[in-house]
């Protein structure tokens, strides 16, 4: 059993301590936040008892845990990352993992260096249907075209246009649409079809906060494209879809793929819903576990290489839409 504290007292940190025991491989130990009371009442809503930290350094050098699952804003990610990874302990970190790919890659070698795991916590790569999608795909023939949509109305949007302040669409926390989801279709274009010959992105710039509130990046091959749409200003009701040259692949959600729909050239048409846990970021901590048991420093599923290449993409992506966080600067 893996014993673990968690960085955050979010929606998505509950979630996953739902996932985790759900895993049977992992356990919470200790949570760390800077407001006690507001950690308490955490625990308290899910029914828990461990210990709370105040000090990150503290959490990180205890003997409680093992491992640690980092949910806070995307620009502490790095920094918490390698507080862990100094004091001995494996590393769960939210998407994006860092940044920027030199962020990453910090954090990357110091794991190898440590002998530990550190693992980006890109859910949608070990659920059920995506290892399903897998085994599908060469059902289409050749790949030609795939269309990443992730396009999510943000709960917290209507707040930020009345002008409250939220972390969510402000660049000194390393937010954006790009960063928080069109990372999930972008990881899967990469896993899938590899490196791209040419990036090209477009975005829309939110002046009060300064970070991409919707985007699309064209990914172009020697033989196919990759379409990625991400928006957290409005909302799709379109699946994702890859397009073969002997039919088509739709994924219900690009995030939380729990339906395929295989469609073939004749018209025929094959629905799969493979068995599929609630708690659904069980798969991730399950592969987190395992990865641990190995002995490895990366998963095969969630590895370095692609890791990078997706954070070298989203740096370029960035860049050609004018969108620099104060952790690039540094």
């Amino acid at each position: 059993m893996i014993r673990f504290g968690t960085v955050g007292t979010g929606f998505i940190t509950e979630a996953f301590i739902k996932g985790a025991h759900k895993s049977g491989v992992m356990e919470l130990t200790a949570l760390y936040s800077r407001d006690e009371e507001k950690a308490q009442k955490f625990l308290h809503s899910m029914d828990l008892n461990v210990p709370v930290f105040t000090s990150l350094e503290e959490m990180a050098s205890s003997p409680l845990i093992d491992a640690a699952y980092i949910a806070s804003p995307n620009a502490m990610h790095s920094p918490q990352a390698k507080v862990f990874l100094t004091h001995g302990k494996h590393v769960l970190v939210e998407k994006a993992a860092a940044s920027n790919k030199k962020e990453l890659q910090e954090v990357l070698d110091l794991a190898e260096k440590n002998h530990l795991v550190f693992m980006e916590a890109m859910k949608s790569l070990t659920m059920p249907a995506y290892v399903l999608l897998k085994k599908l795909l060469p059902e289409i023939g050749q790949v030609r075209k795939y269309i990443g949509n992730y396009c999510q109305y943000s709960s917290r949007y209507d707040r930020h246009k009345a002008g409250e302040f939220v972390n969510t669409f402000q660049k000194e926390f390393s937010n954006g649409s790009l960063l928080d989801i069109g990372i999930y279709p972008l990881y899967i274009a990469v896993d899938l079809f590899g490196r791209p010959e040419k990036i090209s992105a477009q975005a829309t710039i939110l002046p009060e906060g300064g970070v991409d509130g919707s985007g699309s990046i064209l990914l172009s091959y020697k033989d196919m494209e990759a379409v990625i749409l991400h928006s957290k200003i409005s909302h799709s009701y379109l699946p994702s879809e890859i397009q073969g040259e002997k039919g088509s692949i739709l994924i219900d959600r690009i995030g939380s793929p729990t339906e395929l729909t295989l469609i073939r050239r004749s018209g025929e048409k094959e629905v799969f819903r493979p068995e599929t846990y609630e708690e659904d970021m069980a798969y991730e901590a399950l592969e987190f576990s395992e990865t641990i048991r190995r002995g490895a420093s990366f998963s095969p599923v969630s590895n370095k290489a692609l890791a990078l290449t997706v954070h070298e993409i989203m740096d370029e992506a960035r860049s050609q839409i004018g969108l620099v966080y104060p952790r690039d600067l540094d």
